[in-house]
């Protein structure tokens, strides 16, 4: 069976907990806010998102953050009948962000933030005393300072001690991602080492304290697909969780490149989970927990409030998008189609063959439906005046590929498709997939241009995130009447919303 992720699309860095009989999941946002999207499940294999951890402009400020900036790696922890997560903002000067809850599905507290924690990727784990120890990727004058440790107040996020170092890895670039572990009278580290790319891996270690000394486990690394021919690539940053009944289970990300060498990958970062079995003291990977495959199409703005998958780069959604008599509206924000300052709101592309489809007015502005990798990669449909046109973003580059005449008002039905790219593997010419944008009539779908899917890739873009399917506005303001998506990671599958 092709493994397949247990959360698909843009959804990096897990780390789960469990309460119960149910398990709950967070995730990095970058520059997207809401921040911190919250899944639950009670299997592993079958995720519901919930939320979003950092819902509200007081817990969250990314309205600085450059292109896979903002909200980096989390941690969620349940202790002393609460639920806790931490992550790092890099985008407003605060570094951590501690927030708790008593329910998770309600809303989350105020944040503490620990500025004396400088580092991405912290860690919650309690000592034997009730201290909690916060341990990180720590960041120094002249850079990365490698996995190091401390305790902090809760309450005021202040650091209890001085800086630690801990366990460095077995020699990969960017230690990074450590969770600790108290199991059976030992403490288990588990890192990322070697760099989110194809050098990715998890190793561990363990140690009678939870500030080491550290012992490699033996048989490092316990996972990676670093030279493997697999679908699945850059697999790590890592976390473990044990089940009710005594078994343990691990969530960790990777991505699916397609194409013609170095391949590409558009869904950024997603989440998949294997089984754990224990031997000799230490954790080996065991078979892949992997979902059924199945089309999904889903309508997401017919009701009245925004879905949680909706997010947006630098605000929140509702900054820019209002329920409006017959549909939402999005409105511009000062800037050009090429600026960070874009107004956009959108979802993730989560299946290797999708499609979006938006019935838009655009009387009152200029603006439509686009697909994004981030503010310099996208292809965008725009609407204005009486004209469409298919327009693509690569880096400085902005160039019209094709545009057909509308009515001056009224409704207009915008889609765009990734489809399956057609050629030999050995061609350089092959990339992940084909993008078209066009306009519907009479139910069939009229292309208006096309693009190579690498040019809104991870691999061409560079960055941390994964495409998003929306609605953007660059004056003025658009009325959206229905958004529908569709996706399969069948490829024979029809990338259609008809």
């Amino acid at each position: 069976m092709t493994p397949r992720p247990v959360v698909p699309g843009f959804h990096p860095d897990p780390s789960v907990c469990r309460v119960g009989e149910t398990y709950w999941m967070v995730h990095s946002s970058f520059e997207y806010a809401p921040g911190v999207p919250l899944y639950r499940s009670t299997d592993l294999v079958a995720w519901e998102q919930v939320g979003s951890v950092l819902s509200r402009p007081s817990q969250l400020d990314v309205s600085a953050a450059p292109g896979s900036g903002g909200i980096t790696a989390c941690t969620i922890r349940h202790h002393d009948g609460r639920f806790w997560m931490v992550t790092t903002n890099l985008a407003d000067g605060g570094w951590q962000t501690l927030v708790t809850a008593e329910d998770p599905l309600g809303e989350w507290s105020e944040p503490v933030r620990m500025p004396e924690v400088r580092g991405i990727d912290p860690d919650l784990a309690w000592d034997d005393d009730g201290a909690l120890l916060v341990t990180y990727a720590g960041f120094g004058p002249g850079g990365p300072a490698g996995l190091v440790q401390q305790a902090v107040d809760p309450a005021t996020g202040t650091a209890l001690t001085e800086r630690r170092h801990v366990w460095q890895g077995t020699g990969g670039r960017f230690p990074e991602g450590p969770h600790l572990y108290h199991v059976d009278g030992h403490w288990y580290l588990l890192i990322a080492e070697g760099g989110t790319e194809r050098g990715h891996a998890v190793t561990v270690a363990r140690s009678t304290s939870p500030s080491g000394p550290f012992e490699p486990c033996p048989w490092n690394p316990l996972l990676t697909h670093r030279g493997v021919e697999s679908p699945v690539q850059n697999t790590g940053h890592a976390d473990l969780v044990q089940r009710p009944d005594g078994s343990w289970a691990i969530v960790f990300h990777g991505v699916r490149p397609r194409g013609a060498s170095p391949q590409f990958h558009v869904l950024g970062r997603e989440t998949f989970a294997a089984e754990v079995v224990w031997e000799d003291g230490w954790p080996r990977l065991g078979e892949w927990l992997t979902p059924p495959d199945g089309p999904a199409e889903v309508e997401e703005l017919g009701g009245p409030g925004l879905p949680d998958t909706w997010v947006s780069p630098r605000r929140f959604p509702g900054e820019v998008l209002t329920r409006s008599e017959g549909g939402w509206r999005l409105t511009a924000v000062d800037g050009d189609p090429a600026s960070e300052e874009l107004a956009f709101a959108g979802r993730r592309q989560e299946h290797l063959v999708a499609s979006a489809r938006a019935v838009v007015d655009a009387s009152g502005g200029v603006g439509g439906l686009s697909v994004r990798m981030d503010a310099r990669h996208h292809l965008d449909l725009e609407v204005a005046g009486d004209r469409v046109r298919a327009i693509a973003q690569v880096g400085p580059l902005r160039q019209v590929l094709g545009e057909t005449a509308v009515p001056a008002a009224g409704d207009v039905v915008l889609e765009i498709r990734a489809v399956p790219d057609e050629g030999h593997f050995s061609s350089t010419a092959l990339g992940p997939d084909q993008l078209l944008a066009g306009v519907v009539r009479d139910g069939a779908f009229a292309e208006l241009g096309r693009l190579d899917g690498r040019y809104v890739s991870t691999e061409v873009a560079g960055g941390m995130t994964g495409r998003l399917l929306g609605l953007w506005c660059s004056a003025g303001s658009i009325v959206v009447r229905s958004f529908r998506y569709a996706g399969s990671d069948v490829p024979a599958a029809p990338a259609t919303t008809a």
